[in-house]
């Protein structure tokens, strides 16, 4: 099998971004992205198979609907259970990254997590592509300085297409990319 992109999705971090920095409340499901299309994003990007791994803290039971809905998507769910006090996707996520540093393959990271700029600086090493996708304006402020190292940026919303309507966010709009018909 030749090289391939991971895509790792730390869904908590996406979901508690949307519901309590943008939207205010907890997400509608028509209002939660469409992983299918970040997996899809991933390998038109890139242009190569991407494998989905979507980290699941499963501590209190198995959302079972869910699980089903992401592996029909093209997922591997990993659920994980741990302590309360284990970040136990945070761990898992770190440990996947940690692994991906043996292989050759290319990181897509859904996150906005601070936490695991450690365990994916390793990976920026010219030999492989690492991107991070995220909503722009909430992603942890160290992910900037590994943008000299390569690391590729994409907006959750406005480069996946994952949402099937507009968020209400107030981001920083590129006077190229201004459309004063979005305004009016």
């Amino acid at each position: 099998m030749g090289r391939q992109s991971y895509l790792l999705v730390d869904g908590e971090n996406i979901d508690a971004t949307l519901g309590n920095s943008i939207l205010g409340r907890r997400p509608h499901p028509e209002e939660r992205p469409r992983w299918d299309r970040l997996l899809s994003f991933t390998q038109d990007t890139w242009q190569q198979p991407a494998k989905g791994l979507f980290f699941l803290n499963a501590s209190s039971g198995l959302p079972m609907a869910f699980v089903q809905a992401l592996r029909a998507l093209g997922y591997t769910p990993v659920p994980l259970s741990g302590t309360a006090e284990e970040k136990v996707v945070d761990i898992a996520i770190q440990r996947t990254l940690e692994a991906l540093g043996q292989r050759e393959d290319d990181v897509m990271l859904v996150s906005h997590d601070g936490d695991f700029l450690e365990a994916v600086t390793p990976l920026m090493d010219g030999s492989r592509r690492v991107g991070l996708i995220a909503f722009e304006e909430f992603r942890n402020s160290g992910f900037h300085s590994l943008v000299a190292q390569g690391m590729e940026f994409f907006d959750l919303e406005h480069d996946t297409k994952a949402f099937n309507t507009p968020l209400p966010r107030l981001r920083i709009i590129a006077i190229e990319d201004f459309d004063p018909e979005q305004f009016l």
